[in-house]
C-alpha cells in the first residue's frame, strides 16, 4: 500500500430504519399486529462507515441522502461517530427507508426503499475515494458508482472490499476490481458459490456464517476458520455491517486478514447485543476486551 493512502473510504446507502418486532413475516394480504421499536440510523454504507470509525480508523462516507429530517438525521450520526466529511445531498429524491421486521430470537427481515440513493454518481463515488488505503462498498447504491469507485481505488493502489449485498449478478462484474469479496451464506449461495466466485475473479472470499463464525477462502490455500464470539443476541440487524466496517478498518491499520476477522467477528457481535443498526458500544477498547477472551 502507498504511503501516501491513508484510512477507509465507504461507498454506500444511508437510510432511516424503521423497526417494527414481529413474531413472524406477515404473509401476502395479511396485515399482522407489531410493535414500534423505534427509527434508527442506517443503510449499509451508513453502517459500515460508522462500524470503521468506532472501531480506530480515520473513515469518510461517500453516499446521498435527501433534503429532509431524515437526511439531517443521518448526517448528525455520521459526524457524531467521527466520520470525516459531509454526506451529499438531494432534492431529487427523499432519504432512503428500510422497514425492518426484528423477528424472536434476533433475526430480521428487511425491505429497503432506495430513495436519495440511487442519485449517487460514479464521478462522485470515484472523486469520494481518493486517498484512502481501504475502500469498501457494497451494492445498495447504483452498480455504476460502486465500479467507479472500485476502479479508481485500485489504480491507485487501494485495497479494495466489496460486500455483496444485497446479491446480485451484477457484483460478479465487479470482482475484476475486489481484492477481499464478503459474503454471507445466503448471497454466496445465490452468486454461485465460493467456487464459481474464485472462477469469476475474486482471490479472497469471506464467509460470514452467523453463529457457525467466519470462513476465509484463498484461491489454492485451505479453509481458514474463525469462530463466531458466544453471545446472547438481542437485534442482529447491523452486526454483518459491524464486521464488514471493522474488518475494513483493522486492514488500514496493517492487521493481517486473519486477526483483522477477530476483531470483525467481535465488532459484528458487539453491535448483535444492542438494538439497532449501530450502537456506541463499538469502541476500540470494546473489541479489545472481546477480542482478548478468544
Amino acid at each position: 500500500m502507498s504511503e501516501r493512502l491513508s484510512g477507509v473510504a465507504v461507498v454506500g446507502s444511508a437510510n432511516l430504519d424503521l423497526v417494527v418486532e414481529v413474531a413472524r413475516p406477515p404473509r401476502v394480504g395479511e396485515t399482522l399486529l407489531g410493535r414500534a421499536a423505534g427509527r434508527f440510523p442506517g443503510g449499509k454504507g451508513l453502517n459500515q462507515a460508522v462500524a470503521s470509525a468506532r472501531s480506530g480508523a480515520p473513515t469518510r462516507f461517500c453516499g446521498v441522502v435527501g433534503a429532509d429530517e431524515a437526511g439531517d438525521l443521518l448526517q448528525r450520526t455520521l459526524t457524531d461517530a467521527g466520520v470525516d466529511g459531509l454526506v451529499r445531498r438531494t432534492d431529487a429524491a427523499p432519504t432512503g427507508v428500510a422497514h425492518v421486521f426484528a423477528l424472536e430470537g434476533g433475526d430480521n427481515s428487511i425491505v429497503v426503499a432506495a430513495g436519495a440513493n440511487a442519485e449517487l454518481a460514479a464521478e462522485d463515488a470515484a472523486a469520494d475515494v481518493a486517498g484512502a488505503a481501504v475502500v469498501l462498498a457494497q451494492l445498495e447504491v447504483p452498480a455504476a458508482s460502486v465500479a467507479a469507485a472500485l476502479r479508481a481505488a485500485r489504480v491507485a493502489g487501494a485495497l479494495t472490499l466489496l460486500n455483496a449485498a444485497p446479491a446480485a449478478a451484477r457484483a460478479l462484474d465487479l470482482l475484476g476490481d475486489v481484492d477481499v469479496l464478503i459474503v454471507n451464506e445466503t448471497e454466496c449461495e445465490e452468486l454461485g458459490g465460493v467456487d464459481a466466485l474464485h472462477a469469476a475473479g475474486a482471490a479472497i472470499v469471506v464467509l460470514t456464517r452467523g453463529a457457525d463464525g467466519v470462513e476465509l477462502h484463498r484461491r489454492g490455500a485451505e479453509v481458514a476458520h474463525v469462530p463466531a464470539f458466544s453471545i446472547v443476541p438481542v437485534d442482529t440487524t447491523g452486526a454483518g455491517d459491524a464486521f464488514c466496517g471493522a474488518l475494513a478498518a483493522t486492514l488500514a491499520a496493517g492487521a493481517p486478514i486473519e486477526d483483522a476477522l477477530v476483531t470483525a467477528s467481535a465488532a459484528g457481535a458487539i453491535v448483535a447485543q444492542h438494538q439497532g443498526a449501530n450502537t456506541p458500544a463499538l469502541t476500540p477498547e470494546a473489541l479489545r476486551t472481546m477480542v482478548a477472551t478468544r
